[in-house]
């Protein structure tokens, strides 16, 4: 008895110096919870007694909580920073680029910014619909290493667009609305570049549309609001501009549609995973033809735009002869939630995570049950293979103040620990991240968190949830003091390398502590266009690796094989990081080609 009262006593230490000062609103939220017993108002009492209080307090605390009610959750690890306090749009859109600056842009008829255009600037617009001329930037480039922000022109409107980067590392972004539905835009990495526009570069108007980058160099771009087909960018001269694709038809869900920002995968054998509403498809996109039709994610639920959930297609294992493919859907909204919150009725999101295993000759989901409800989530993957959920909230729908319950709660998923034990629920911001928000990961492991707008226009006061202009860093677990011993050092290649396909890479490292040669593996990664919970492009490719050889006091060199083909890892800047029983190095920029 006596050790656990010590036990709980620590715990009650952990409250008072660390989780009270760190984390105050939610120590807030949870002292809300009250029992018969007592109350907070309870007057002071002899130390034995207010000990055995919160000693009570806690055990009940540990047998009655739910999932989303855990009290230390600074045990479960991952820090918060607030980068910028005001960035001057809101992060709707992110891409980080192989200079390490991102990309970030909203939308042109938001009204006026909180930052204005360089050198007196201002954009000339007749067909926008709030400001004809505007002075203030729509756009910024955030810069990783000076913590600073610059200024971008965006000329048309970018709202609810979509993008990827192309092989010699320039972003080209399609779409958005109005008079930028059908205009292609080109962001080329260097200090003093700015976006450059291509009118009627698309053949469709593209608003809410996915886009993947294929083997060939080429982007795909597929469906948007009301088109249910897909293109092609850059044109070739001798294609068609659209050509159908029924499938996005048939998951259209009437005056609601549940098949907006599809999940796009590339599969290793060159087709793409479509995923739209509950359901999905693998797709020759160069024959246009149906290669297979997997099931319906059990109870229908849909889990695409508006009914706002994430997928990610976990990481490709290169050591196996035979490449499994796996896909994980988390979150989203049960069926009729969007209709019911345009009626201010906010059903609960769904608590629900879907995997397939794509590569099996009878696929079939399997279902596993989040420790949080979740809709518009962002599930990012880190350089560890693990997969980070964040942002959203835990009821309502994607949609103009269409949401309610921030879910401030990061959750790690494991992929590969055994089933019903894959979750941890990490420490929590204190700032909503509702529509609109995005998140992506950066070189040094963090991960970049912005945005939520869920109003018409740029609205800070008198609202719910109010534009967002702050920009936090979340670093995961992996990133604690207590784990510099074991985190990897990259000596050589140097960043900025470029890499073959099928080469016999060295790559050398150095690490303070005592090295496990048999937890050391090296991965690498395609950074990801976030928008509306989905990291288009994402990929994680655990390289084929193996004989550790410890080389000087404390450095190593592990012998690497780079992926064999353009299916496996497109064209372009990847980051490669070498882990060490799971903690991973900070990255360098390779260049596969």
């Amino acid at each position: 008895m006596r050790g656990s009262f010590l036990t709980l006593q620590h715990a009650c230490g952990n409250w008072n110096t660390n989780f009270h000062t760190r984390h105050r609103p939610v120590f807030k939220r949870q002292t809300r919870l009250r029992h018969p017993q007592f109350t907070m108002a309870t007057p002071p009492r002899p130390g034995h007694m207010i000990c055995t209080l919160v000693c009570s307090f806690l055990i009940w605390q540990l047998f009655t909580a739910g999932p989303g009610c855990r009290i230390l959750t600074h045990a479960a690890g991952g820090e918060w920073e607030l980068l910028l306090k005001n960035i001057g749009i809101t992060a709707m859109h992110m891409q980080l680029l192989h200079n390490d600056r991102v990309v970030i842009f909203d939308r042109t008829d938001f009204g006026e910014s909180k930052i204005s255009l360089p050198h007196g600037k201002c954009r000339n617009d007749p067909k926008d619909t709030v400001l004809t001329i505007d002075c203030t930037a729509h756009s910024v480039e955030y810069d990783v290493a000076t913590n600073s922000i610059r200024a971008l022109t965006v000329q048309t409107d970018v709202w609810c667009s979509s993008g990827a980067v192309m092989a010699n590392g320039h972003l080209i972004q399609t779409g958005g609305y109005n008079d930028g539905e059908r205009v292609a835009r080109i962001f080329k990495p260097c200090s003093s570049c700015d976006w450059e526009e291509v009118p009627l570069g698309l053949a469709a108007r593209r608003w809410y549309a996915t886009n993947h980058i294929l083997p060939d160099n080429r982007q795909i771009v597929i469906g948007g609001r009301g088109q249910f087909n897909y293109e092609f960018y850059p044109k070739s001269g001798n294609a068609r501009n659209v050509y159908s694709l029924p499938f996005l038809l048939k998951t259209n869900d009437p005056k609601i549609e549940n098949n907006l920002y599809p999940f796009v995968f590339l599969h290793p054998d060159g087709n793409l995973f479509i995923f739209a509403n509950n359901r999905a498809i693998l797709f020759d996109y160069s024959n246009n033809v149906v290669v297979k039709t997997f099931p319906k994610i059990p109870g229908g639920d849909p889990r695409c735009y508006p009914s706002t959930g994430s997928a990610v297609m976990l990481p490709l294992n290169l050591h196996e002869g035979s490449i499994e493919v796996e896909v994980l859907v988390c979150g989203g909204a049960p069926d009729g939630s969007y209709t019911q919150a345009l009626k201010r009725n906010f059903v609960g999101a769904l608590k629900t995570c879907a995997r397939i295993k794509i590569t099996d000759p009878s696929p079939q989901w399997v279902m596993e049950t989040m420790p949080l409800a979740r809709v518009m989530g962002d599930m990012i993957l880190l350089p560890n293979g693990d997969v980070l959920i964040i942002n959203g909230a835990s009821a309502g729908t994607a949609g103009w103040g269409s949401a309610r319950d921030p879910v401030l709660n990061p959750v790690l998923y494991k992929p590969g620990k055994p089933i019903r034990s894959r979750f941890e629920v990490m420490n929590p911001s204190t700032i909503p991240r509702m529509y609109h928000s995005s998140a992506i990961l950066l070189r040094d492991g963090r991960v970049l968190v912005g945005g939520s707008n869920p109003h018409a226009y740029y609205n800070f006061t008198r609202v719910l949830y109010p534009t967002e202009l702050r920009l936090e860093a979340f670093s995961p677990k992996y990133l604690d003091s207590g784990f510099s011993n074991l985190r990897p050092i990259i000596i050589s290649p140097a960043s900025q390398s470029n890499i073959g396909y099928g080469q016999h890479v060295t790559v050398r490292f150095s690490v303070t502590g005592k090295l496990n040669p048999d937890m050391v593996s090296v991965t690498m990664l395609a950074p990801s266009f976030t928008t509306h919970s989905f990291s288009m492009n994402q990929r994680l490719l655990v390289l084929k690796s193996g004989n550790v050889k410890n080389v000087e006091k404390s450095t190593f060199t592990i012998s690497v094989t780079t992926p064999g083909s353009v299916n496996l890892a497109p064209l372009g800047y990847y980051i490669l990081f070498v882990v060490h029983q799971g903690i991973p190095s900070k990255g360098i920029w390779v260049q596969i080609q």
